[in-house]
């Protein structure tokens, strides 16, 4: 393939599956992911940069691919109100597009609770408008390890440490569906964040292999030299950042984010099959009917 697009050789033989209905599509999982930005330390007005994993290639899913830290909402994390600081929950709900209070919190929470859990950094502090500036230290880091093996809810954290979550510090960014014909789906909706002062990142994931911390344009001309692999949604969250001086400018520009869910279609023209994702030409694979599972390797 020309460049690094995240493409299982399963695939094709799926989209066909499904389109002779012979397969059932999953339902999709709610989950959170975080863009964390960190301002250039010299000011040289470059840009910020973004934090990002490498999945480990035995994964199931996307394995090899960079990815920003996230992961599934836990049952838990709307189960009762958590101290909350930012946007009445309500606000978010409408923001995120979902029905109630309680969904809403469970987004936000995930989307917090992932990025402590895979990069060690934590959006919440003593009081509404502080932060904690240190996450190290071995009674933090128990606290990490239970909430990874679902022993501590997020909210149960929260409480221990006297915590208040600043969903302030998050901007929704845009939200994307894993396809129909992928087993294991996902409605994920992207966050974009600064890296707290004093905080810094660390693999904290089992899932990942490496992390860097990248600029939005150098991970995705990456991508475009076929040298990161990557999915649709990641590269298209990295070229949208680009146009950004700073972290804070990002999180600004978050309001004004189309927050429409994205999901890939796959359709019979002529004797191809075509997935593509709308709004997102860049993506779209062209696919012979009576091809091999390798045949969609290439771009239109």
């Amino acid at each position: 393939m020309s460049n690094g697009q995240w493409y299982p050789p399963e695939w094709p033989g799926r989209i066909r599956a499904l389109a002779a209905g012979e397969l059932t599509a999953a339902a999709p999982r709610r989950a959170a992911t975080v863009m964390l930005l960190r301002d250039s330390a010299a000011g040289a007005g470059d840009g910020p940069t973004v934090h990002m994993l490498r999945r480990r290639t035995s994964m199931a899913f996307a394995g090899g691919a960079y990815a920003y830290p996230g992961g599934g909402v836990d049952p838990r994390d709307d189960d009762r109100l958590v101290g909350w600081s930012g946007p009445a929950l309500e606000d978010w709900a409408k923001r995120l597009g979902v029905g109630t209070a309680a969904e809403a919190q469970a987004i936000v929470c995930a989307a917090v609770r992932e990025t402590y859990e895979e990069a060690g950094v934590l959006l919440a502090g003593p009081t509404a408008g502080t932060v904690v500036t240190d996450t190290t230290g071995a009674d933090w880091e128990a606290d990490r390890e239970a909430l990874v093996a679902r022993e501590l809810s997020f909210a149960e954290f929260l409480d221990r440490r006297g915590l208040v979550l600043r969903s302030d510090l998050l901007g929704a960014w845009a939200r994307w569906i894993t396809p129909e014909f992928e087993p294991r789906r996902y409605d994920t909706w992207f966050f974009v964040a600064a890296l707290p002062a004093g905080q810094r990142t660390r693999n904290a994931s089992t899932e990942a292999d490496r992390t860097v911390w990248i600029g939005p344009a150098e991970a995705a001309d990456g991508y475009d030299r076929g040298e990161l692999l990557m999915m649709p949604p990641t590269v298209s969250t990295l070229r949208a950042l680009r146009p950004y001086a700073t972290a804070a400018q990002a999180l600004e520009a978050a309001s004004g984010q189309d927050l429409a869910p994205v999901l890939a279609q796959a359709r019979l023209e002529g004797g191809e099959l075509v997935l593509s994702w709308p709004g997102h030409e860049e993506f779209t694979k062209h696919i012979p009917v009576g091809g091999g599972s390798g045949a969609g390797g290439g771009s239109a």
